[in-house]
Parts: C-alpha cells; structure tokens; sequence
C-alpha cells in the first residue's frame, strides 16, 4: 500500500500527494507550521551496519507522515479465484488495487481492494518509483570490510506500506509488501501463503519485521530485577504478513513455513517499534512520543551541565568541552572523541591512527572509528 508525506498525481498510477523536494526538512517544517496533523516518522537506524549514505529528496534518514490533504488509503473489498491472473480484468486495470496470490501455474486468488475514506496510505521500499514515499537506498552492494560479496540488495523494491486513520492519528498499522505502479502486489507460486476463515494471507520473501517496545518508549522504566531470560526490554521480533497478521518467525528469514500467529499482538505502530525490513532498519515514533521527547533547549541545558563538571580526558589529561556549534568542529584538541566500538570517550590524538579511520583505544584496546560528540542541528 502506497506512503508518505509527498508524492505527485501521475496518470498512470492515481493520485498520489505531491512529492518532497530536495529541501523535504522544509517542507516538513512547514506543514507544521500550518497545523497539520502528524501521524508519527520513520527514522532510519542504518543499512546492513553503515549510516544512510543520503539525506534529500524522497531518500532521506527521517521521513515525516502527515495527514494527506485527500484520503488515499485502501481496503479490503472482494477476492476470487482465477486461473489467468496476470490476464485478469483487476490486474489490467490501473485503477484497481489488487494483491495476487498465486496458488499453482493456473490458479491465483484474487483480492481487490477499494477506496478508504478514513484511511492515508504511505509505502516504504527501495523502488524509486512513484508510489514510493520514503525511498530507502540501501549500501552499495558487496562487503566492504570483508571477502564475502552480496550482489543484490535484500530490502524488498515495495517493502510495506503504513494505514493511518484520519479520525485517530494514533493508529497506524504497518502491512508486508507494497501496491507497484499498477497498483498490484504479487505473491509467486513460492511465497509463502495460507487460507483461513475464508481469507488468504502470505509473507514476503524475506519478511518485514517488528519489535514493539515493552512499556513506554520515552519514560525511563522503574528497575525490575524479576526479568528472565525471555523478558527482554525491547520485547521480541514478529513477522507481518500481507494481510496485516502478526507472527512468530519463521526459521529462517525466508522459509516456507509461517511462524505461529501471536494472538495477544497486532500490527499497530507503538512509539519505538522497530521495523526490520531485511537490509535496512527503521525506528517509529509516534506524535504523542515526539511531544514528549527532550526539546533543543533540554539537550543543550544537559550539555551545559556536562561541561561545567569540566570532564578530564583519561590520556591527555585535558578538561573536554562539548561543542554547540557547528562552525566549533573540529577546532581544537579540547572536544570530545568517542570510541564507537567500546564506548570510552576521550580528547583527540593520534595514537594508533589508521589510514582506513580506525584506531585502538587506549583503554581497552578494542579497535573501531573514532567519532566526535557535538550537538548541533
């Protein structure tokens, strides 16, 4: 199902929200401004280990859904059996919304869906086409750092797509696998797919994966020393299925079994759910989570506290003061520098430095890249 916060009308593909510009942050700060209701965003953790490698346009590291000025959302109507579905009459007509599920050679369901009125759909995924809202370019194929290399991406061209309801910002549920250009989604004879109840449902190839925190995202939880071994923090990854099911996981990322449903689970987005989609990881947060996270002004005052303990490097033996100026950077030997591998946090050298941007900590040894710690826009 399609996404986001900008996206322009085409003939062939339906209406679609205009799309971000090259200045999105902008725009977003606009739509703000006027009022408009924030349903949550997406924030981009890293692809396969490394950062976002760009941040404009529809590719983007955060990307900010707000309610569409026109609904776009769709829902389930009917489905049938047919024994030609690339020849049927729903996936000739670029105006239907349609997921095929096909059964054997000669055989697929048919699902149609139809407008929702009280719906927005956003569509997340690595195709640059344009029912994609949020555009997400994964690493450039193949290892970097070692000898194995992966000659095709494994984050899906149409991932997911995200329903907001119009009438309560708070629900938005998040689906497997997007509408293409001809608003249809295929399931092949291998995916894995079921019919229950007189419903059909499956999973993408190599799934889309949620993991809905446990308690509040933005209060600090009280210490429970009565955890076990199965009661982690995060709470535990599930899989989504097409249909918006949610499940244990499979085996193996892309078996052929389907995991067991998860009954006391369902696939609304919570403030901090995380979202695996095979390559790339995503952070939700919700608009009611964002009211409550710490402002500029809370992050800067926490900076002001930092410094004026005067931290000591524990090599240089030097007060460290953290920087809340981007014009600062990089200017002198008093800021801090962070181990990313360990953790430990000292002024900058060059002990040990590296060519490839790697160094030892001196306290530990461990080798990893050596960031600065700043605070600025």
């Amino acid at each position: 199902m399609p996404t986001s916060p900008a996206a322009s009308a085409s003939p062939s593909s339906g209406p679609h929200p205009e799309r971000p510009s090259e200045d999105a942050a902008t725009t977003d700060a606009a739509k703000k401004a006027a009022g408009v209701t924030l349903y949550g965003e997406l924030v981009i953790l890293g692809y396969n280990g490394f950062l976002p490698p760009v941040d404009r346009g529809r590719r983007r590291s955060k990307f900010m859904l707000f309610k569409r000025p026109e609904p776009n959302g769709v829902k389930r109507s009917k489905h049938y059996v047919v024994k030609t579905p690339h020849s049927s009459q729903a996936i000739l007509d670029k105006d239907q919304h349609s997921i095929s599920y096909t059964l054997t050679r000669h055989q697929a369901v048919i699902v149609e869906y139809m407008p929702d009125e009280a719906t927005d759909m956003f569509q997340i995924g690595r195709s640059s086409e344009p029912p994609i809202d949020f555009v997400l370019m994964d690493t450039i194929p193949g290892d970097k750092t070692g000898e194995q290399r992966v000659m095709q991406s494994t984050i899906s061209r149409f991932a997911c797509r995200i329903l907001s309801e119009r009438s309560n910002p708070r629900v938005c549920r998040i689906y497997a696998a997007g509408f293409d250009s001809s608003r249809n989604i295929f399931l092949g004879e291998r995916a894995t797919k079921w019919q229950s109840k007189g419903e059909i449902d499956g999973l993408t190839t190599n799934g889309v994966l949620i993991m809905h925190p446990r308690g509040s995202f933005t209060e600090q939880p009280e210490e429970d020393t009565s955890m076990d071994a199965d009661s982690t923090p995060g709470g535990l990854w599930r899989e989504v299925s097409v249909g918006g099911g949610v499940f244990t996981l499979r085996e193996s990322r892309s078996a052929q079994q389907k995991g067991l449903p998860v009954e006391n689970e369902d696939n609304v987005l919570l403030d901090g759910t995380l979202i695996d989609l095979c390559g790339a990881t995503l952070l939700w947060r919700s608009a009611e989570g964002l009211s409550k996270s710490p402002s500029k002004a809370d992050l800067e005052k926490m900076v002001d506290q930092i410094n004026a303990g005067r931290p000591q490097c524990p090599v240089g033996l030097n007060t460290l003061v953290i920087p809340r100026n981007k014009i600062y950077l990089g200017s002198g030997s008093t800021q801090p520098y962070v181990y990313l591998n360990c953790g430990h946090v000292q002024g900058h050298h060059d002990w040990d430095k590296s060519s490839s941007g790697v160094r030892k900590c001196p306290l530990c040894t461990k080798v990893g890249k050596f960031d600065l710690i700043c605070l600025y826009e």
